[in-house]
């Protein structure tokens, strides 16, 4: 008898490449620019969202969210004053978004009023950055009260992200972090990645963020042209 060895892993990964190409492409079909935030619980990613929304509805740039989750839908219920489209994923256990669940939620948004359709991907700060999702921009989102090492402690998050936001810096005062050390292990992973420092509860430098995002809005519109 001849024994067939099927490596499940490979085969997951390469059927999720290949949604995530088919995401891309819908979404660059529209005009869309795309991105997928990603960090651990409690790092501040729902609240640097939210205003980065308002920072782009008072320039009438319109938006739309993936929120993943493994359950509830907290997240949601605090981007729904904003007045925009939100689609709730529940992974039902699983650490991550992959590329199938994305495409379900950019099936159920508005895509032909959209400019921007933003992911939150589930806290975690392994498994969401094994899964491509077909975005244009992955985005991961650290906290000073997480410590600086978190670049090396996880590395593939950091070394596939466009952009590294480190959040919380009102607390700066009361946490003893280092954020040179924390520069240099960014650079270790990374040393492409554009770090931009913000806090989710103040606003401190969203606007930063949002000149970044739409500077790479135009650069995608020209190549589209």
């Amino acid at each position: 008898m001849t024994i067939k060895q099927i490596k499940i892993g490979e085969y997951l990964f390469a059927k999720n490449d290949e949604i995530a190409e088919e995401n891309r492409e819908i979404l660059k079909r529209k005009n869309i620019l795309s991105m997928n935030f990603m960090g651990a619980p409690g790092c501040g990613k729902t609240s640097i969202i939210e205003k980065l929304i308002s920072e782009f509805l008072v320039e009438n740039i319109s938006c739309g969210v993936i929120e993943g989750d493994i359950a509830g839908t907290f997240d949601s219920e605090k981007l729904e004053h904003l007045g925009i489209p939100v689609v709730q994923i529940n992974t039902g256990g699983a650490c991550h978004l992959e590329a199938l669940m994305v495409k379900k939620g950019i099936e159920n948004l508005p895509l032909e009023r959209l400019d921007i359709v933003i992911v939150e991907n589930v806290g975690n700060l392994v498994c969401p950055a094994e899964f491509k999702l077909g975005v244009d921009c992955n985005i991961t989102v650290a906290s000073i009260t997480e410590g600086e090492e978190k670049p090396v402690k996880y590395p593939l998050m950091y070394s596939i992200s466009e952009l590294v936001l480190l959040n919380k810096i009102d607390l700066s005062e009361a946490v003893q972090f280092n954020l040179q050390k924390f520069i240099q292990y960014l650079k270790q992973v990374n040393s492409d990645a554009e770090l931009i420092l913000v806090s989710g509860k103040t606003g401190e430098n969203i606007n930063e963020l949002k000149k970044h995002l739409l500077r790479k809005k135009r650069c995608q519109r020209k190549d589209s042209e």
